[in-house]
């Protein structure tokens, strides 16, 4: 047993600890953060379920689960049981490996946009679906494994084109999601600073913004030079170069829109740091997309052919292609706006309505103090819910159901089943990109130009 009113789990009853795996989503966490606020810790779990699935993605690719893959029913045959050959140093085991990880984000997939149903218009706590969404973690946790079992007993068929299909709008949409979040997080950022600053009456905070903003902009700069050397060429390429192009000046558009005096009035907090920001991501969008060019002389990351060897499908030599610079970074941005989408608590109104969350109704601050007493001496999270809830239950598990589609395309390189036989991408991913990096543009756009726009609307 700890101190006085902050008792240690392990310490509880055994039928206590039995009771937090169908209880409230608090009592798992009842040792490591007995303060927390309910909807933050129940955020947490479904997150950790979505990283229990993308671990489990990243297993199927690696080569010797992808041996052992060789051997299941949907093997890489076509027609009359004639083995598939790929061209260069790529065999049939790592597409099994990139199947597998189909399979696996259906199953996340299905599992989340069940609770989006579910938890359409529960307004607050006391809603009886609001217990659905904060308890029985048990058994969400064994529909999770079961849909799983059943999703890898799919049939082949059409299933994986269809569902590349699902792919490719999900991640489009989750790559806008994500430039929302880094626009949020630039503006509570910006204006955390500005407030120590005026606080502390000192110019050190000032100096780490324009700090912060300058080294954005120069490594968006030294991006665009790396990627017209190492993804053109003077005598072709010329897609990649009118894209890098076109991204830059829209960047700097945006950027001498944000430092505008009518912006400026209109919003204060407004300011060249978000801009520097989306400039980054916008590069980083840019160079997946240029990744992701089925050319060999304009993308430097697709395997070397070699010769006019091919090689038969077999279990040996397994070399998966997702692991890649660009693959990599977007795994980690993923993770981080995953995590963020949990955690964030926003004041920027716009933001706060594009991703149907708001701070809910202010309680009493008595009233809030003795929750957090009652909660650490139970040993659980109060509930900050009862007056209304602070985000969307139906949102958040919507957006988790793009995460995993978003991160299903990441993982397999947006290989198209039945376009090509080589584990490269295609230039569906490469549009899908390059136009998601331009509704982005257009929708932190709208966010600075809106209150110039609908001077009825408050903005503030």
């Amino acid at each position: 047993m700890g101190g006085e009113g902050a008792p240690d789990f392990l310490s509880c009853p055994r039928v206590r600890r039995a009771s937090c795996l169908c209880g409230s989503a608090p009592c798992i966490l009842c040792s490591c953060c007995p303060a927390s606020r309910n909807s933050t810790v129940s955020r947490l779990i479904f997150t950790f379920f979505l990283f229990l699935g993308v671990l489990v993605s990243i297993i199927m690719l690696s080569p010797g689960v992808e041996s052992q893959l060789y051997k299941l029913p949907w093997v890489c045959e076509e027609g009359a049981g004639i083995p598939t050959v790929l061209q260069g140093h790529i065999d049939c085991g790592s597409l099994l490996g990139y199947r597998a990880v189909y399979r696996m984000c259906f199953a996340t997939a299905a599992f989340f946009f069940f609770f989006t149903l579910v938890m359409l218009c529960v307004s607050s706590s006391r809603d009886p679906r609001a217990a659905i969404q904060n308890g029985f973690w048990f058994f969400k946790f064994l529909i999770l494994v079961g849909l799983t079992v059943g999703a890898f007993y799919i049939p082949d068929g059409s299933f994986s084109n269809i569902w590349f299909y699902f792919g490719v709008v999900g991640s489009f949409l989750f790559i806008l999601i994500q430039l929302v979040l880094l626009i949020d997080f630039a503006h509570s950022w910006n204006q955390r600073w500005l407030g120590k600053a005026e606080e502390c009456d000192s110019r050190a905070w000032y100096a780490g913004l324009l700090f912060f903003t300058l080294l954005f902009y120069l490594l968006s700069i030294a991006a665009v030079v790396l990627m017209f050397i190492y993804y053109t060429e003077p005598s072709g390429c010329h897609e990649g170069k009118v894209f890098i192009s076109l991204n830059l000046t829209f960047c700097v558009c945006v950027s001498i829109a944000a430092v505008l005096p009518k912006v400026q009035d209109a919003q204060p907090n407004s300011g060249l740091l978000q801009a520097s920001v989306i400039t980054l991501y916008t590069m980083f969008v840019t160079w997946s997309a240029l990744s992701s060019v089925p050319e060999q002389k304009c993308n430097p990351h697709l395997p070397t052919q070699l010769g006019n060897e091919t090689v038969m499908a077999g279990p040996e030599g397994y070399e998966t292609q997702w692991w890649d610079a660009p693959s990599i970074v977007g795994l980690i941005i993923f993770l981080l706006c995953t995590l963020f989408i949990s955690l964030r608590s926003s004041d920027h109104r716009q933001v706060n309505s594009l991703m149907q969350t708001e701070e809910g109704p202010p309680m009493l601050e008595a009233t809030q103090q003795q929750q957090q007493q009652v909660a650490a001496c139970e040993g659980r999270a109060f509930d900050n819910e009862q007056d209304g809830v602070t985000y969307s239950y139906s949102f958040f598990h919507f957006c988790l159901v793009l995460a995993s589609l978003h991160i299903m395309m990441t993982l397999t390189n947006w290989y198209k089943p039945g376009e090509t036989r080589k584990m490269i991408s295609t230039w569906t991913a490469v549009w899908v990109k390059i136009c998601a990096s331009w509704a982005g543009l257009l929708l932190y756009l709208w966010t600075l130009v809106a209150p110039l726009l609908l001077r009825n609307r408050d903005f503030s």
